[in-house]
């Protein structure tokens, strides 16, 4: 008996997993390298290949909430670039030196 409730108590922690693990992710499926000027751009996160998504990118938002998905900032120089400058920004808005 004990066996029997410990087994579905472990399927019912294996199937929340597996849901949650479902979450739709809003994910890029191709990346482009058009370069976008530094003023247009908000913030910015990493999507990484494995994780939820099939596809490595850096994904840009705009100011005006646009989602703009590039190659890895690996692949470009102007795109490591940007991410810095965000940073940069970031910590001046927060008040950080």
């Amino acid at each position: 008996m004990a066996s029997r409730v410990a087994a579905l108590l472990l399927l019912g922690i294996i199937c929340t997993g597996f849901a949650a693990a479902e979450l739709a992710q809003d994910c890029c499926k191709e990346t482009t390298t058009k370069f976008v000027p530094k003023k247009m751009l908000e913030s910015y996160t990493i999507q990484t290949a494995g994780q939820g998504c099939s596809i490595s990118a850096t994904v840009f938002k705009t100011k005006k909430g646009r989602k703009l998905c590039l190659v890895p900032a690996s692949e470009q120089d102007w795109i490591q670039n940007h991410i810095e400058f965000l940073k940069m920004k970031n910590r001046e808005a927060s008040g950080q030196s």
